[in-house]
């Protein structure tokens, strides 16, 4: 008897050769529309700007006075000049991270350029304080266009400079490279050897299907930068095509080569700040509470009962902490609560000094968010003045003006952060204190409030509320974000639900409860949301948390300052671990966030509220 038998898909070649083309197509797209400067067209003056380039790079005349006459026709206030000559392999890496509209940056997003020649303008040079001099390498070039783009959010570009002649490059320097462009090089080194391993596996394996990824491969530097009259036109194309695995191995393995070891010890700034933090310990954590208070601050009921207990959720600061429940209204709060003071210390080096950049670079990733916060208001009205409570670092600011470019965005928080975020033009003006204590003095100057994941934040979410119905006039808007505690999640994942953020989420209310306290102080509640607030982070917060509880940096100012070789070995077993639990839980965020859009629940929610002419002031 004949037995009929079905072709095997090999999927994982299917899946390379899928990839591989809809990189090849993306990189072909994205090379076409960037611009190109023509040196014999116009020039300009350069009066009043600085071209900063790398070690060996040379621009001539020309070049550099039609890039200045290109920026400015463009009002482009930085710009990065890609060499024509660009060897292949950085060329694609390039083209693989640019994301522009109109040949410029997303207010929001982090420009990667070439790492050989920024063109900048005065004001910008001046006030990000940057000092013009030689020398430098691709690296600082790299790190030197995130800073000056900080400064010209909305005004930085690229632009391909074909008279723009640059040295071979160095491969030590690309896991600096990396790093200068806020990407991980140890992951993405990894990642490259791991595509390498499955992209030779496939084709020994997989036939035609894993011949035809490898040949992909093998072509794409010619087939993306080879077409006729390419504005990049690479000196080592051929040769780059010609062992396109080979040099791609080399590079790889060289990149791994040169990564920084981890340090044995606690880095010299940790080290400063050890003294300040064990004065303040040998007290004790008891004195950063106050007393355990026994009824809820929302209704006052005395039905009260513990949801959950946790320690430091993220630093690993010694103490614990207790979520307790409203049976009454539902209303979740800290109790016993910190006090001052120990707000203070469990925020310290949070979000400024030993963490200023990593909440800087977390907050940076979050412009689809910003968007629809911004976007919310658009059936109800276009906003001429609005006032960011609790903004931070200015990032919601800086990216809803993609939304309302001729609105006026100013920010209030307590940190200093946002007088840097005004230094940087991301708020017109900074307002720096608590907002209940500065209210009287904005009163009617904006038309729109907002409040995203702040209000948990405060100890008296009332007088937050009655501050901004003090501010607003009649028919202003109020926008708040919060995390939601009637989540499915929050009660799936007890303490190792990410939206706790224990210590620094005081109050998180349910829905009900903030609509109720916004109709007290005469607010109508125009649109909620709750599937489209949704943030993606929870299983991921999962093994965050959990790795951050089994093995915590011994090395943070807090901690004991030392470690046995032991325990440095079972941390880092930890944390590699972690590693495919992490890719894992960042599918299940993914497919999380899809179902809370399609059935509007989720982890957080967000209201849009009207000021009514008449009604009470206060609740």
């Amino acid at each position: 008897m004949t037995q009929s038998r079905t072709r095997r898909v090999p999927w994982a070649a299917a899946a390379l050769l899928a990839g591989l083309t809809a990189g090849t197509v993306r990189a072909r797209r994205r090379l076409a529309a960037i611009p190109v400067l023509d040196p014999a067209g116009d020039r300009a003056p350069t009066d009043g700007w600085h071209l900063i380039t790398a070690r060996g790079v040379e621009a001539d005349t020309a070049t550099v006075g039609a890039a200045v006459a290109y920026a400015e026709r463009t009002g482009l206030k930085v710009l990065d000049l890609l060499p024509g000559s660009l060897d292949a392999e950085r060329a694609l890496s390039l083209l693989r991270l640019l994301e522009l509209g109109d040949a410029r940056f997303a207010r929001t997003t982090q420009a990667r350029g070439a790492g050989q020649a920024v063109l900048i303008a005065e004001d910008v040079r001046s006030r990000a304080g940057v000092e013009i001099g030689s020398g430098l390498d691709t690296a600082e070039l790299h790190a030197l266009l995130g800073r000056v783009k900080e400064y010209a959010a909305g005004e930085t570009g690229v632009v391909i400079a074909p008279g723009l002649t640059v040295p071979s490059p160095e491969l030590t320097l690309r896991a600096g490279e990396l790093r200068a462009q806020g990407l991980p090089p140890g992951v993405l080194t990894a990642a490259h050897l791991a595509g390498l391993a499955l992209l030779a596996r496939a084709a020994v394996k997989d036939g035609r299907w894993g011949a035809a990824a490898l040949a992909l491969y093998w072509l794409q530097p010619a087939l993306v930068l080879g077409a006729p009259n390419s504005p990049l036109s690479p000196a080592d194309l051929p040769r780059a095509t010609a062992a396109r695995p080979l040099r791609s191995l080399h590079a790889a393995l060289r990149t791994a080569a040169t990564l920084r070891p981890a340090p044995a010890g606690p880095w010299p700034e940790v080290e400063a700040l050890r003294p300040g933090y064990e004065a303040e310990l040998k007290a004790g954590t008891e004195r950063f509470f106050e007393p355990r208070r026994p009824d809820c601050p929302w209704c006052g009921s005395t039905d009260l009962s513990v949801r959950t207990r946790m320690p430091d959720q993220f630093q690993a600061k010694p103490g614990r902490f207790t979520l307790e429940q409203c049976g009454g209204c539902g209303h979740v709060f800290q109790n016993p609560r910190l006090s001052l003071d120990g707000l203070d210390f469990y925020y310290r080096d949070f979000y400024d000094g030993l963490s200023v950049s990593s909440a800087s670079a977390v907050f940076g990733r979050m412009n689809r968010s910003y968007l629809a916060r911004a976007a919310m208001l658009k059936p109800f009205g276009t906003p001429a003045a609005w006032l960011d409570v609790g903004t931070g670092h200015g990032h919601f600011c800086n990216g809803a003006r993609e939304v309302w470019p001729d609105t006026r965005f100013d920010g209030l928080d307590m940190a200093a952060a946002v007088r840097d975020a005004e230094a940087r033009g991301w708020v017109g003006a900074a307002h720096r204190g608590q907002f209940p204590e500065l209210a009287a003095g904005l009163v009617h100057r904006y038309d729109t409030i907002s409040m995203f994941h702040y209000l948990e934040h405060t100890r008296d979410p009332f007088a937050e509320l009655d501050a901004a119905a003090e501010v607003l006039p009649a028919g202003g808007h109020l926008l708040i974000e919060l995390p939601d505690p009637e989540s499915r999640l929050a009660r799936l994942l007890g303490s190792y639900w990410l939206p706790w953020f224990q210590p620094q989420h005081q109050h998180l209310m349910p829905i009900a409860n903030l609509k109720q306290a916004l109709a007290e102080r005469g607010f109508t509640v125009l649109a909620e949301e709750h599937g489209a607030a949704h943030q993606a982070c929870d299983f991921v917060g999962v093994v965050l948390l959990a790795a951050n509880r089994i093995a915590p940096n011994p090395f943070a100012p807090w901690g004991p300052g030392s470690a046995t070789v032991a325990q440095r070995v079972a941390r880092k077993g930890v944390w590699t671990a972690a590693l495919p639990c992490f890719a894992a839980a960042a599918v299940l965020d993914r497919l999380r966030a899809a179902a809370a859009r399609v059935t509007d629940g989720g982890n957080a929610y967000r209201l849009l509220a009207r000021r009514t002419p008449a009604g009470p002031e206060s609740g």
